[in-house]
């Protein structure tokens, strides 16, 4: 399928073939009939991607801090080479749209095919010819709303959302600072509320549109305002102010305190600097209020992502709702905007619009719609162009089909399976705009729509699954029934049942199963081992991890989606001591730090005890309040009167017989590279699978019984040890 995509090294637009989404729980599949370009926000993207990388680090400092700090832990190179991936990456441009749901996901009985609806969200209502929307991001339309109407349902519930937080009354004065899309829009709503609108823009031509709209008055920003505005409002001043203007400057913000009455209102709409003059909103004991986007659920993963809607008697008014009420408004015929419309593209000359806002053209515009061919038949995939002969494989024996390829994957796992010289054959991402940029960087031959085109390609041998947590097991079990080796992220699988499952498909199947248990393949996990291999006492570990904050919202929390921290990172922990050991673990006992934050998760910070089978004893203490700048990981091993410490994959230290022993890597080594390295030369070889179906069975066993304890506060045995 067609989309618009923006590259953030060069912010240029591009139209760009892309594979069509696939049906996916909680969503709706809508072909597009028109997108709206949003030029405040989406002009912004584009001039970002235009600065120098110096100009992008000056608009984004936080950004810079947070480089910095990988610089510290992952060193200069990964660092380096981690920045030009993501700047090479493109971005989905668009988040307002409208057309028909021609699918819908499982558990969505909101909606049926056929339904004329629009659509809002940054990466779901995106300028692109089928778009997976949540389903509290669809609205069906009134009859009488044409689809190009329709496509500017997400502008108006912002402007809809700022009047709203300006509580405006019948017969009150408002004036609108900056006269866009928005503001356009905030006007006539305001009028159909009742109220009077002044309009102020730099350029007459949108204020006599304004005007023409039903806007009362309005005048051209400079000098002359504060009087125009005092003598419209018989000297009393506004009752309240909308700013959406888009601009850095602090002017906007100044002139509403001016012009606003004694105990006027503001509210910040727009991109507008928030530099406040306290005198004026001091003397005039102004309140101001800052809009968050199109409503209550906005940046609220558990309503936007898994559909969870706000009770109407309790939060009236939602994105959705906002949505909805902008449409009828519009069916009333109270909200006129096919005057606003000043250019039409199709998709495939989408550039162009690009060229327009961005100021290319020289051409003045105010609404730009992005118009679709909804008869063209979309392909799920697409072939690469660019040949995989220019990735120099050597005649591989190793040849993958990826499901997944979120940040991890792309920044530890792919470079090192090109290292490999493995041959990409076809890659699915929950984002066709992903599957396009990860295939066309590693030279994948097609980028596909889902995980069932994958699993069909009769060249692949070797299945990555690197989703999200919940599709794990399900992913490896069905690779594994096709005969495929399956390298599978940690964790394997979110509870018992669907590890049965699974290993009961390993045990029957040909191919090869391994999970991304990559501490025990470190340069450190290795020296440990060998230092204690001869041994004839149990071992005691320590292992402390400076975990960090993850915050509630985050889909690693969510217990179905993620599983919790403790199913998906405590179980690198558990398996580096089984390693280390030689031994399963067989009782298990797990306390949390109590904490009243609510923003936080109790489980994120545990104190684990594990006993082995050999009598050896481990300890993780999982922390997430410590300072960044400690350094993540330190083990301490104890056993027949010696130590060995590692330093967080960077250092290690062994002593014996009274003297200490130093080594240091020349970069941080978690053990990516060799996980990677053997399981391609398993593959090779026809040899056994990297790590024995035992040893990840009672691994994840482990973490399941860990949360197990945790809920009953008793030690749990881990029942089954080993398969």
């Amino acid at each position: 399928m067609k989309q618009l995509l923006q590259n953030l090294k060069t912010g240029e637009g591009v139209v760009a073939d892309v594979p069509a989404p696939v049906a996916q729980p909680g969503r709706v599949l809508v072909r597009a009939a028109a997108s709206l370009v949003s030029a405040g926000t989406e002009r912004a993207f584009v001039e970002l991607g235009r600065k120098s990388l110096l100009g992008k680090a000056k608009e984004r400092p936080d950004l810079v801090g947070k480089v910095l700090e990988k610089v510290k832990s992952e060193g200069l190179v990964s660092t380096l080479r981690s920045v030009r991936e993501k700047l090479d990456e493109s971005h989905a441009l668009g988040y307002s749209a409208a057309g028909v749901v021609v699918e819908v996901g499982e558990g969505v009985t909101e909606f049926r095919a056929g339904d004329r609806v629009a659509c809002a969200g940054t990466g779901y209502a995106a300028h692109a010819e089928l778009l997976s929307v949540p389903k509290n991001l669809c609205v069906r339309l009134p009859d009488n709303v044409d689809f190009e109407t329709a496509a500017f349902a997400t502008l108006g519930a912002i402007a809809l959302q700022g009047v709203r937080l300006a509580e405006p009354t019948l017969g009150e004065s408002f004036v609108v600072i900056g006269l866009g899309l928005i503001g356009q829009l905030a006007a006539q709503l305001l009028k159909a509320n009742g109220c009077r609108v002044f309009g102020v823009d730099l350029d007459s031509k949108r204020v006599e549109l304004a005007k023409s709209l039903g806007m009362d008055d309005g005048c051209v920003a400079g000098e002359g305002v504060k009087q125009a505005v005092a003598k419209w409002s018989r000297g009393r001043g506004a009752d309240a102010v909308l700013l959406t203007a888009a601009t850095q400057s602090d002017e906007p913000v100044q002139l509403a305190g001016e012009i606003s009455r004694l105990r006027g209102r503001v509210v910040a709409v727009g991109l507008v600097g928030l530099n406040v003059p306290r005198a004026a909103y001091f003397q005039r004991e102004l309140t101001l209020r800052v809009s968050m986007s199109y409503g209550p659920g906005r940046y609220d993963p558990e309503y936007e992502e898994r559909g969870h809607d706000y009770p109407l008697p309790y939060v009236r008014w939602t994105e959705g709702r906002n949505l909805e009420a902008f449409l009828d408004l519009a069916a009333a015929g109270s909200l006129k905007t096919a005057p606003l419309v000043t250019h039409r593209f199709p998709v495939e000359e989408g550039a162009r619009a690009y060229q327009l806002i961005s100021g290319d053209t020289g051409e003045s515009y105010l609404a730009v719609l992005i118009n679709y061919d909804t008869g063209r038949e979309l392909a799920s995939n697409v072939e690469n162009r660019i040949s995989n002969s220019k990735f120099e494989i050597p005649n591989s024996q190793v040849r993958v089909g990826m499901v997944g390829a979120g940040e991890y994957a792309r920044r530890m796992l792919l470079p090192h399976f090109r290292a490999e010289g493995v041959e990409f054959v076809s890659v699915a991402t929950a984002s066709g705009v992903t599957a396009r940029d990860v295939g066309r960087r590693y030279g994948f031959a097609r980028f596909v729509s889902g995980a069932e085109e994958v699993l069909a390609e009769e060249g692949v041998n070797l299945l990555v699954v690197a989703t999200r947590h919940d599709t794990h097991a399900e992913l490896a079990r069905r690779g594994l029934e096709r005969g495929l080796d399956v390298f599978v992220e940690k964790p394997l699988a979110l509870n018992d049942e669907e590890l049965d499952a699974l290993l009961e498909a390993a045990a029957r199947s040909k191919g090869r199963l391994t999970v991304g248990f990559n501490r025990r393949f470190s340069p450190h996990a290795r020296q440990a081992r060998e230092f204690f291999a001869d041994r004839r006492s149990p071992l005691s570990i320590l292992y402390r991890v400076n975990a960090g904050r993850v915050p509630r919202s985050h889909w690693t929390q969510d217990a179905r989606e993620g599983g919790g921290r403790i199913r998906g990172e405590v179980c690198h922990f558990v398996d580096f001591m089984q390693y280390v050991t030689g031994a399963h673990v067989e009782k298990v006992y797990a306390e949390s730090v109590s904490s009243d934050d609510r923003e936080g998760t109790d489980d994120d910070s545990v104190f684990v005890t594990l006993k082995f089978a050999d009598g050896s004893n481990g300890t993780v203490a999982y922390l997430a309040e410590g300072d960044r700048a400690l350094p993540k990981e330190r083990v301490e091993i104890f056993g027949q009167g010696r130590t060995f410490v590692v330093e967080d994959f960077r250092a290690a230290a062994a002593y014996a017989g009274g003297r200490e022993t130093k080594t240091r890597l020349r970069a941080q080594d978690k053990g990516q590279r060799e996980e990677v390295r053997v399981v391609c030369a398993a593959l090779r070889a026809g040899a056994p699978a990297p790590i024995p179906l035992a040893d990840l069975a009672n691994t994840t066993r482990a973490t399941f019984r860990l949360l197990d304890s945790l809920r009953t506060g008793q030690a749990v045995r881990v029942l089954g040890a080993g398969c």
